[in-house]
């Protein structure tokens, strides 16, 4: 993943979070996934979807972080 996919699903972010996300090695669904569990993890629950795992789950584990700052 390149780092105007990264920004095209998150916005800006800083350098190093892109660094670290592209070092995980995520897809751009990964991401998007990440970020939809990382901001509405209820709506996700609710809706019955698997609880993420894999590279999915490290993408949470960066991005929450970044969302808990934008509240």
């Amino acid at each position: 993943m390149k780092a105007g996919e990264i920004t095209a699903i998150l916005g800006p972010v800083d350098e190093d979070l892109i660094a670290e996300i592209i070092r995980i090695g995520a897809t751009p669904e990964e991401l998007a996934e990440a970020w939809t569990w990382a901001n509405a993890d209820e709506a996700m629950i609710n809706e019955g979807r698997a609880m993420a795992s894999g590279r999915v789950l490290a993408l949470i584990a960066l991005l929450e972080p970044a969302a808990d700052d934008e509240a």
